[in-house]
């Protein structure tokens, strides 16, 4: 078994030897057992941190590189057009605390998330159109970033007023 020990981050599909695709849950995990898309099995023995996204690289112990693809699984895209529709789609779909795929294309932008029929409905009403099919699913990363391995700084800074 090759086992994968260290994060490189977003690497080029030549640095790698051989690829590793994975459905989301999967990429959320720091310790797995899979095999790689060529037949062999592989370890992951990561540090916690966040979520391995499409095009990540892996290296193993001996040093080969493993790149990381999202897999199709079942999603529902949610598209609809506008900036400002776009905005409150997403605002109102985040505001349900789900991970969501937010981007565009030469038709207009669009949401992705896993199937669930509340969220459908609400898109909906909202004026998108769903499109239920199989397709990588690799969401926001979220607004701390989680570099570190954990998802929220605790040492705020606050801006203090001092008044005289």
């Amino acid at each position: 078994m090759l086992k994968l020990i260290e994060r490189l981050g977003p690497i080029a599909a030549e640095q790698a030897g051989e690829t590793l695709t994975l459905p989301f849950e999967a990429r959320m995990r720091g310790r797995l057992k899979a095999v790689s898309d060529a037949g062999r099995e592989l370890g992951l023995f990561l540090d916690r941190g966040p979520v391995l996204r499409d095009g990540d690289g892996l290296r193993a112990e001996s040093g080969e590189v493993v790149r990381v693809q999202a897999a199709d699984e079942p999603v529902v895209t949610a598209r609809i057009e506008g900036a400002l529709a776009l905005a409150r789609l997403c605002y109102h779909l985040g505001n349900r605390h789900v991970q969501l795929a937010i981007a565009g294309d030469a038709q207009r932008g669009w949401v992705r998330f896993p199937p669930d029929h509340v969220l459908e409905e609400l898109a909906e009403r909202l004026g998108a159109t769903l499109e239920h099919h199989a397709a990588p699913f690799d969401p926001e990363p979220g607004a701390y970033g989680q570099a570190e391995g954990h998802g929220h700084d605790h040492h705020h800074h606050q801006a203090s007023a001092h008044v005289h």
